[in-house]
């Protein structure tokens, strides 16, 4: 494996008013340059890992590091080599396209003639140019994914996280969204990357962690997990195999 980008090591969180932990022992470590997905069913603990790597939560104990940063220590510096694309929109309904994108782009200390040109080019490429001035609370969930997608690469991170970029979209906008990530991987970005499209991240990812109950249950690339899982054909089949059939809902 290449150097890693994202060291962590006993990786633990619990929240205040829960039974137990949402994240419970992990050590990981993830190369620069990977597609990293972090699969698992509902409350399996992705959203809070990927959160705690973004500076959002704070662990309850253990350690990581981006580009061999610590939090504790370098938490401006890793901001600004990571990049986060929420499952929720981080955008202003009432404002155009350019308008968010002017807006957040300028958050990251980047100058007006160079954000212009990185915004133009960005909506070109997920086929945006025509919707520029139009406000975001009129796109459909495509386009503002796309858009959200967008204003979390201006800075252009080294590092980007996606908390399910193409959940609700159609086939059109998952693929120009695929894509995208595809070619800023190409480009020298890691990405770590959570969906519920197992499909979508057999295809997509370089390596794979499945977790349930905050523990990770098994972690290769999808051909090897497929192969070391028991009459598995596809991805489904091996989380299935790994984190069983019951159902996951909760209030």
């Amino acid at each position: 494996m290449e150097k890693p980008v994202i060291e962590i090591s006993q990786l633990y969180k619990k929240y205040k008013t829960a039974d137990d932990f949402s994240v419970n022992n992990i050590s990981l470590e993830i190369a620069e340059n990977e597609i990293f997905g972090i699969l698992g069913p509902n409350g399996a603990g992705k959203t809070t890992l990927i959160s705690m790597l973004c500076g959002l939560i704070k662990p309850t104990s253990g350690t990581y590091k981006i580009s061999g940063l610590s939090p504790k220590i370098d938490r401006v510096a890793i901001q600004k080599q990571i990049g986060i694309v929420p499952q929720e929109y981080a955008l202003y309904p009432t404002l155009t396209a350019k308008e968010n994108l002017m807006f957040l782009g300028s958050l990251y200390g980047l100058k007006h003639n160079d954000l212009r040109k990185k915004i133009a080019d960005a909506l070109e490429k997920v086929g945006l140019t025509n919707f520029a001035g139009k406000e975001i609370g009129h796109f459909s969930g495509g386009m503002k994914r796309r858009c959200n997608l967008i204003s979390g690469i201006l800075h252009n991170p080294k590092v980007l996280f996606l908390d399910e970029p193409t959940v609700g979209v159609d086939v059109q906008s998952r693929n120009v969204i695929i894509e995208y990530l595809q070619e800023l991987n190409r480009k020298g970005t890691t990405i770590i990357y959570t969906s519920h499209h197992l499909s979508e991240a057999e295809d997509f990812c370089t390596r794979i962690a499945i977790i349930d109950q905050g523990r990770i249950f098994a972690i290769g690339s999808p051909k090897e997990l497929i192969a070391q899982t028991e009459n598995a054909k596809n991805l489904e089949d091996v989380f299935i195999a790994l984190t069983g059939k019951e159902l996951r809902d909760a209030v």
